[in-house]
């Protein structure tokens, strides 16, 4: 039987790749520039234009608006109003989009190893979450319980470690064990590049509420892959 050939481009793709394997078709879906990090961005629920654009540092609001379009007509980001009070429009992946989850996660710690990548570049809330996700050891972990939340500038941020799996949403950050107000960048210089809070705190980079031992102990459960080569 001969498989009908399919010629249709997505919207927003401009080359295909014209190849059966399926990595391959991974690429003609997400391979376009900024298209990766417009998901990892909708990796922790639903978006404004706006909060998008805020956060993708260095993408135009038309790139931005041709990513959108192209990943709605793959069927991996959709559009919806939220009711009122709110009534605004936001994008968010669709079930089948949170299915790329797992490919980030590997992406990310294979892309950490190299000995390019620098750390001291601008970074997300989301990024620093997923990449909780990403870089967590549970054997450090062991029996460890705790409840963080982690205020970044606009974005409110909850962690939870408990039976050696951890877990990160949105939400109310006020009734964590620890509450941990800086920037992303200082979040991810305390965790991955160990510098010591007490430092942060002085030079009024991050403000720790709460039981600050239980962020110390956190922050042992995350240390990044020696590089290769």
């Amino acid at each position: 039987m001969k498989l009908e050939k399919v010629t249709k481009e997505p919207v927003g793709r401009s080359r295909r790749y014209h190849d059966a394997c399926g990595a391959a078709h991974g690429l003609d879906l997400i391979g376009e520039r900024w298209a990766l990090l417009v998901i990892r961005e909708l990796m922790m629920g639903p978006r404004r234009f706006s909060d998008l654009r805020k956060d993708l540092c260095g993408l135009s609001a038309n790139v931005l608006t041709q990513r959108l379009e192209g990943l709605e007509a793959s069927g991996i980001v959709q559009r919806r109003k939220l009711p009122p009070p709110a009534s605004v429009q936001v994008y968010e992946l669709t079930d089948w989009g949170y299915e790329i989850k797992p490919v980030f996660m590997v992406l990310g710690r294979w892309a950490a190893r190299s000995p390019h990548h620098d750390p001291t570049l601008p970074i997300s809330a989301v990024s620093v979450m997923q990449s909780f996700e990403t870089m967590f050891d549970p054997s450090r972990a062991g029996e460890a319980a705790m409840r963080l939340g982690f205020a970044m500038d606009e974005d409110r941020m909850v962690v939870t470690v408990a039976d050696g799996v951890i877990a990160t949403r949105r939400g109310a950050v006020e009734d964590g064990d620890v509450v941990v107000r800086a920037a992303p960048p200082v979040v991810a210089a305390a965790v991955y590049g160990k510098v010591p809070l007490a430092a942060l705190e002085g030079e009024g980079a991050m403000t720790i509420e709460g039981d600050r031992e239980v962020f110390a102990r956190f922050i042992d459960f995350f240390h990044l892959p020696e590089k290769a080569g």
